[in-house]
């Protein structure tokens, strides 16, 4: 654990500041600023070993952790109540960003977990997604850092264009129900979802209703992490037999995502005791922390990151991402107006 403590250290000298930036721009968000960081203050750092161990603890451990913390956040029974109309949009969406980079995968010779980082994290929660998805295929940091690298650039084109968006189709503005459906479904991180439902509220002054609409159908969205990691787990598991032959021993433990499980469990705890009249506010910290979590693991792959290599080979992934983002984009808006929503 002592070589550990200098690479935690140097994590947390990039996410703490990191951390209170993305509360002041929140477009941006914490977890972008700190993998940029990350990937900067790498370049200056000639000798990485004393750091190593600290670093990919940070990365791979308590970026599984973040992701257990998460659940913490979810109370299944107002999820279920309030989401269900917007769950034919939700698994459209799914549908269309997984298939749209299943193609561009084959058809322009993308890294394949490159691909299924920017699909998944594309379509459900952005960097949550990816935190969840990585470990269950056994993403390096270097895909992992593309694929946050992408889906936030749109993450931000979306929050700073689709209210004027909203206008220009004639969105209802009377409850902000309907673009807060949208908002919920077509922008994929937590922050930038915030972002434009305050926008579309501000525009309207509708108070929060845009933006509680649009946070709960995010939450909804982020249950989807749950069947994805568990069908990408078994397709590792098939892939390691067919490598293997016949006689391959695969050991489960180590594919399965365990993490999500425990993820399970918090939302059940979650759901559990605010049925029993717990405030939800008790939790409070506890997500609080499953975000400052994720930071802490994106300024270690950041600091994990060949920036040059990255720019180097982006150009098809980013081409990918925005046919993932207008792809969602298209089919959350066709869906909501066949359902009468707007």
């Amino acid at each position: 654990m002592d070589k550990m403590w200098k690479g935690i250290g140097l994590c947390l000298v990039i996410a703490i500041p990191s951390w209170f930036l993305g509360k002041m721009f929140p477009i941006i968000g914490g977890a972008v600023i700190a993998i940029l960081v990350g990937m900067l203050l790498g370049q200056f750092i000639k000798d990485k070993k004393p750091f190593a161990d600290g670093i990919k603890f940070t990365s791979k451990k308590i970026l599984q952790w973040a992701v257990i913390l998460l659940g913490f956040g979810l109370n299944l029974n107002v999820i279920l109540k309030t989401g269900q109309e917007s769950l034919p949009i939700i698994i459209s969406t799914i549908a269309t960003s997984l298939i749209i980079s299943y193609v561009l995968c084959k058809a322009m010779n993308i890294p394949e977990k490159i691909s299924t980082l920017v699909g998944v994290g594309s379509s459900i929660c952005g960097g949550s997604a990816v935190a969840a998805a990585a470990p269950v295929i056994d993403a390096d940091d270097e895909e992992v850092a593309q694929a946050i690298s992408v889906i936030f650039f749109f993450n931000v084109v979306a929050a700073l264009v689709f209210p004027t968006l909203g206008v220009l189709l004639g969105m209802s503005h009377a409850s902000g129900y309907g673009f807060g459906v949208f908002a919920g479904t077509a922008v994929n991180d937590t922050s930038s979802v915030t972002a434009c439902a305050a926008s579309w509220d501000s525009m309207w002054n509708l108070g929060a209703s845009t933006l509680d609409t649009a946070v709960t159908v995010k939450l909804t969205r982020t249950l989807a992490i749950i069947p994805i990691c568990l069908g990408l787990s078994y397709l590792r598991m098939q892939a390691v037999k067919k490598e293997g032959g016949a006689s391959k021993s695969v050991d489960v433990k180590a594919i399965f995502p365990m993490f999500i499980l425990y993820f399970v469990l918090a939302s059940v705890i979650t759901t559990i005791c605010t049925s029993m009249g717990v405030s939800a506010d008790i939790f409070a910290p506890i997500k609080t922390t499953s975000k400052f979590f994720i930071v802490l693991a994106m300024a270690a792959i950041g600091l994990n990151t060949d920036i040059v290599k990255l720019i180097k080979s982006g150009g098809k992934p980013i081409v990918m991402g925005f046919c993932c983002w207008v792809g969602i984009t298209v089919v959350s808006l066709v869906m909501q107006k066949f359902l009468g929503i707007w």
